[in-house]
């Protein structure tokens, strides 16, 4: 890896980074489902999949991949907060709360990564 893809990863990694701590610094739920982390797993599937489309249809730089897939993305979303709070979900005997928790942020994740595609693909087509 050269030193301006480090830069590029770095600085995508930052910004995700900040977004995730203001978005998942409240406590958001919606009857006792966690909300924040579903917030930013959806935001950054959503913008994944938008980007990564985006990347291919104009064939832009793979840097953008590292700055936006893997720094930006990579940082935003989170596999290991969302695991927490399910198993946190579970210890507390919350078993559907926590099968829904579970439902949600791995269905969301997949509509958003399609929602950011087929956004990409009206956006490419009135380019």
């Amino acid at each position: 890896m050269k030193v301006l893809d480090l830069v590029y990863l770095g600085a995508g990694a930052l910004l995700g980074a900040y977004l995730r701590y203001k978005i998942t610094g409240h406590d958001l739920s919606l009857n006792g489902v966690p909300l924040a982390v579903l917030i930013v797993n959806l935001i950054g599937s959503f913008i994944l999949g938008l980007s990564m489309a985006g990347i291919q249809r104009f064939g832009l730089d793979q840097r953008y991949v590292v700055f936006i897939g893997i720094g930006f993305c990579g940082s935003l979303t989170t596999m290991s907060s969302f695991a927490y709070e399910t198993a946190n979900l579970l210890d507390a005997g919350k078993l559907i709360i926590a099968g829904l928790d579970v439902i949600f942020n791995v269905g969301i994740s997949v509509l958003g990564i399609f929602a950011g595609r087929a956004v990409m693909l009206l956006i490419s087509g009135l380019v």
